[in-house]
């Protein structure tokens, strides 16, 4: 099966700093194949054969903490689910200088969709849950006024890790060529 490793918090503002290419080496020692990193945000796809999601993400944050010395949480899902997630994406919603859309991957305890629930939706924006993520999207000159900017030191917020649409639809893309 074809996973994906999405990290919160790496290389993010000088802190959590880690060299994807010792990140690679990390997920190797695992005895993951296929491994492959996309950009300095923490996004590992990688092959594994023999264990689910939530056993995967325990084995990576654990060697992390052995490699880099850094407590870091990380969501790990199959590319079924990475299919399932952007086959709900609008084609419209995208990330450029009028527009802003992202993806809020969540963690167990956020994902069911009573968690929109918990969100301040302002009229300028559009949220729709799909099971494992959260799509947000706004124009660009309403971004200040989202209700999503709310979330940020919440729990809640602490639960998810959060791509910008072109970074999903390319590990989407890498996914489907390469696996």
């Amino acid at each position: 099966m074809v996973y994906i490793a999405l990290f919160r918090g790496i290389n993010v503002g000088g802190n959590n700093i880690v060299d994807m290419r010792k990140l690679k080496t990390t997920f190797e020692s695992l005895g993951f194949t296929n491994v492959t990193t996309y950009i300095n945000s923490g996004n590992v796809l990688f092959k594994d054969s023999l264990k689910e999601e939530k056993e995967l993400a325990r084995l990576i944050e654990v060697a992390v903490k052995r490699d880099f010395q850094l407590n870091l949480k990380v969501i790990v899902i199959n590319s079924d689910q990475l299919n399932a997630i952007c086959a709900e994406l609008p084609s419209t919603w995208v990330k450029n200088e009028s527009m802003r859309t992202d993806v809020m991957f969540l963690w167990e305890k956020y994902d069911r969709p009573e968690v929109l629930e918990m969100i301040e939706i302002k009229p300028e924006d559009n949220i729709k849950y799909v099971p494992g993520a959260i799509l947000w999207n706004i124009d660009a000159k309403d971004y200040n006024r989202s209700g999503m900017r709310k979330v940020i030191g919440t729990d809640f917020y602490r639960h998810v890790t959060v791509r910008n649409v072109n970074t999903v639809r390319k590990l989407h893309q890498i996914v489907s060529e390469k696996y």
